[in-house]
This record gives structure tokens, C-alpha cells and sequence, in this order.
């Protein structure tokens, strides 16, 4: 009879998936859908150093930035479901994108599986020191004195800083030109060069420069005071009530992932990002950390996208 039981055991271990028993067996690729030196881009290496040491095989990122990320998250969706290639996410790509983009190349919803929330980080309005503006409704004053003249650097359609300057203009009922870059980084050198003087961003790419003084911010788009830049106020307090965006950050897999490989994925992430390690870097570049189950972040994005679609239409923002 105890044979028979050894024997039976034996028979389901053999039976289980053999990409489940020995993942990760080579290393994995994690595909970034916008230029390196971003924010995406930062939040992807913080995770990714540290996933690889606890599932003991590198993690090779790939930057395949352009429009507003719909490039890089179509490559993910045409990879082999097994685990070994992943792409980072945010609120662009899966809440914004899909009503932005007339066909954006996927659906989250069933070109995805959800693996778990990284962290969250709200766009703040920030201005090169030589811009005489310092608060947002001395920004609104400048822009309705000089229409058409003031330059709003974001990075491209579909992210929050596009979307958040779109905001602006439209409750502020101003005129100014919102000029559009391929990612985080650019906008940010611009932006200390002086050529242009206003940008609706992510923290992580000016912080050293926002605490040195180099770059000034004017207002934080979040529902509370970075502790990073404890003197800068909020948009509530700056008297816009109500006018927030922040960026949630995640990690998908291609539809079809074995859901022990998602699994484990789950547990090594959540593990990674309560981290000392990993909330200190998180923490620096401006940011919160979140911990989710696969299906907390499911919802989380689907409560995102109610916050987003119905701004994008409202705005009339489409991009064929």
C-alpha cells in the first residue's frame, strides 16, 4: 500500500508543469516601454536588481520607448507566456492608452496577466529657476497675460503629464502650448537648459536637481506633501480643489503565464518591495511603495481607468 502511495506521488510531481518545477531556469527579460533614464525606467531597475538576486537569474532590461509606450507593451504581447519575459507597467499604459489611442495594439485585459503594484508617484509641476511664476496662480495669471506663449514641457500622449497639463489648461481655461517629448529624461535636460521653462513630470528623473535648487518645483499634483519637497505645496492647497494625477507602477506577463510561474513572481515582488532596500530607493526618487495580489492590482487598474477615460473623452483627446 505505501508503495502504491510513493508511486502515486511521484506520478502528480512528474505531472506538474516542468516550467513551473524549475523556473527560472535562464535569465529574463523585462521590457521597459519608454527611454532609458525615465521614471518608468527608474522604478523598473529598483524592482529588477533585486527580483534577480531572489529568483537567482539576471534580469535583462530592454528600453523600447515611443508612443506613450504602446510600442514596448505590444512587444510583450506577442512573447511566449513562460515567465521569462515581462513588461513594466503604469497608469499610461494600461488605464490611460486604451481610450487615448484610437487602437493602442492591445488589451489588458486579455493580452495581460497582472503580477503585482510597485509604487506610486504623483506628477509635480516644476519650472527652471529662471521662470518668475512661483506659485500655480501666478502661473495662470502669467499664461492668461501672454496667451499662446507659455511652453508646457510633458512627455508624450498617455501619460499623467500629458494628461495633467491637458487638465490644467482646461480648468484654468488658459492658453498655452503643450510641447511633447519621447520620454522623462529628455524633457528633464531640457527643462534644466532652459528651453523650456514649465514641465508637468515624475519626480525620480529632477529630484537631485529639485533639492539643489536647479530645477523649482511649484506645486505637487498628489493628495498630500512629498516628504521629499516638504515646503512645495499641493494643487489643493494652491487653490485647484481636486486637481491630482498619479502614476501607479505594476508588472504584467503575457496572457497564458502559468499561474504558478505568476505565483511566484507575486511572492518574490512583494517580498522585494517591503524591502528596506527597495522602499528606500522608492522613497528617494519621490515615490510610495504598493503590495498587491494579482487580482489587487487587476482593480487597481480598472479603478484607474474610471479616474482617466472619462477625463480623456471629456477633453475630446484622441490619438489615431
Amino acid at each position: 500500500m505505501t508503495r502504491w502511495v510513493i508511486a502515486a506521488l511521484m506520478l502528480l510531481a512528474t505531472a506538474l508543469p516542468v516550467g513551473a518545477q524549475e523556473y527560472p531556469s535562464h535569465p529574463i527579460t523585462l521590457i521597459v516601454p519608454f527611454p532609458a533614464g525615465g521614471g518608468v525606467d527608474a522604478v523598473a531597475r529598483i524592482v529588477a536588481d533585486k527580483l534577480s538576486r531572489a529568483l537567482g537569474q539576471p534580469i535583462v532590461i530592454e528600453n523600447h520607448g515611443g508612443a506613450g509606450g504602446t510600442i514596448g507593451t505590444r512587444l510583450a504581447v506577442r512573447a511566449k507566456p513562460d515567465g521569462y519575459t515581462l513588461v513594466m507597467a503604469h497608469t499610461g499604459t494600461t488605464s490611460i492608452n486604451p481610450t487615448l489611442y484610437a487602437n493602442p495594439g492591445y488589451d489588458r485585459h486579455k493580452d495581460f496577466v497582472p503580477i503585482g503594484l510597485i509604487a506610486s508617484t504623483p506628477i509635480v509641476i516644476m519650472a527652471h529657476p529662471s521662470f518668475k511664476p512661483k506659485t500655480i496662480g501666478e502661473m495662470i495669471a502669467y499664461a492668461k497675460a501672454n496667451p499662446g506663449k507659455l511652453n508646457i514641457g510633458t512627455p508624450t500622449m498617455g501619460t499623467g503629464g500629458y494628461l495633467s497639463a491637458e487638465l490644467f489648461k482646461a480648468t484654468a481655461g488658459v492658453n498655452v502650448t503643450i510641447v511633447l517629448y519621447k520620454g522623462t529624461g529628455p524633457l528633464t535636460n531640457d527643462l534644466l537648459g532652459g528651453q523650456i521653462p514649465v514641465a508637468f513630470n515624475v519626480m525620480a528623473p529632477a529630484m537631485g536637481n529639485l533639492q539643489a535648487g536647479t530645477l523649482r518645483a511649484i506645486a505637487v499634483l498628489g493628495p498630500k506633501r512629498s516628504s521629499l519637497l516638504p515646503n512645495v505645496p499641493t494643487a489643493d492647497e494652491s487653490g485647484m480643489p481636486g486637481f491630482e494625477a498619479m502614476l501607479h507602477y505594476g508588472l504584467l506577463a503575457p496572457a497564458g503565464t502559468p499561474k504558478p510561474i505568476v505565483a511566484r513572481l507575486n511572492a518574490e515582488l512583494r517580498k522585494a518591495v517591503t524591502s528596506d532596500e527597495v522602499k528606500k530607493r522608492i522613497h528617494a526618487d519621490g515615490g510610495d511603495e504598493l503590495v498587491s495580489t494579482p487580482e489587487e492590482y487587476a482593480a487597481d487598474m480598472d479603478k484607474e481607468a474610471a479616474i482617466w477615460s472619462p477625463l480623456i473623452k471629456k477633453l475630446g483627446l484622441r490619438v489615431q
